[in-house]
C-alpha cells in the first residue's frame, strides 16, 4: 500500500507540473512556420521600383543579373497578395531547361519531375510561408505548378502568375504565356537576357522586354549588378564576366 501511495503521489506531482506549465507558463511559443509575416524591404533603389511596379501594374517584367532579388521579391508579393485575398491562387511557371547538362529521365509525378527546376521557387516560398503551410497550399491547389508546355489555351483569372527564368523561353513561348493573363490577375516575368541556356538568338526575353516598354499598365524594370544582394563578390564578378 505504501508503494502504491508513493507512486500516486509521484504521478500527481508530474501531472501538477504539466498543468502548471500549460496554464501558467507565459513563454511564447516560437513557430518557424510564421516566418512569412516578416516585412520585406528593398535593399536598393531598383528593388524599390520593382516592388512598387508589381503592386501597381497587372504585368511586370523584371530583367537583371543573378542575385538581384527578382524571384524572391516576386514570390513575396505573391504571398502578400494571397494573404490579403486579392488573388485566390499562385501559379508558378518555369521552363524545364537544364543549365548545360542533361538530367535524363526523372521519376515521379509532375511535381517531382519539375522539382529540380523549381528549387529556387521552393526555397523562396518555404522562407515566406514555412514548410507546413507550403505543403498545404500545394496539396489543395492554391499554389499550382504550371509547366510552360501545358499553359496554352488557359485563362488565369484571379491569380498571381510568376514566370521565372524567362530567358530560357523562346519569343513564341513568352507571347503565349503573356496572353494567359486573365481578369483580376497579376503577372510577373523574371529573367536575365544575358544568361540564357538557349542559343542567344532563340531567347525571346530581350525582344519582349523592348517591345513592352512604354505600354500602359506594363512595367519593365531593369536591375543591374549594383542591385546584387548575394556575396559582394558576385556583383564584382558580373561586372567583368
Amino acid at each position: 500500500m505504501a508503494k502504491r501511495a508513493a507512486r500516486r503521489a509521484k504521478l500527481h506531482a508530474i501531472d501538477g507540473a504539466r498543468i502548471h506549465n500549460v496554464v501558467f507558463d507565459k513563454t511564447p511559443v516560437i513557430e518557424r512556420d510564421q516566418s512569412y509575416v516578416r516585412k520585406i524591404r528593398p535593399r536598393s533603389e531598383n528593388q524599390r521600383i520593382l516592388m512598387e511596379a508589381i503592386e501597381t501594374n497587372p504585368l511586370t517584367v523584371a530583367l537583371g543579373p543573378a542575385g538581384t532579388g527578382k524571384t524572391y521579391l516576386a514570390i513575396s508579393a505573391a504571398v502578400e497578395a494571397l494573404d490579403a485575398g486579392t488573388v485566390s491562387r499562385i501559379v508558378l511557371s518555369r521552363p524545364a531547361v537544364e543549365a548545360g547538362e542533361n538530367l535524363g529521365f526523372l521519376p515521379g509525378d509532375m511535381r517531382e519531375k519539375l522539382d529540380p527546376y523549381l528549387r529556387p521557387l521552393w526555397d523562396a516560398l518555404n522562407d515566406r510561408l514555412g514548410a507546413k503551410r507550403l505543403r498545404q497550399l500545394l496539396d489543395d491547389g492554391t499554389i499550382e505548378i504550371a509547366p510552360v508546355a501545358f499553359m496554352r489555351g488557359r485563362t488565369l483569372n484571379n491569380s498571381f502568375v510568376l514566370i521565372d527564368e524567362a530567358q530560357n523561353c523562346t519569343y513564341g513561348q513568352l507571347k503565349m504565356l503573356l496572353t494567359r493573363l486573365g481578369w483580376h490577375s497579376t503577372m510577373v516575368m523574371t529573367g536575365d537576357p544575358d544568361q540564357t541556356d538557349l542559343l542567344p538568338e532563340l531567347s525571346g526575353l530581350g525582344p519582349i522586354g523592348k517591345k513592352l516598354e512604354g505600354l500602359d499598365d506594363v512595367a519593365v524594370v531593369r536591375l543591374t549588378d549594383q542591385d546584387v544582394v548575394r556575396h559582394p563578390l558576385v556583383g564584382r564578378m558580373l561586372s567583368v564576366l
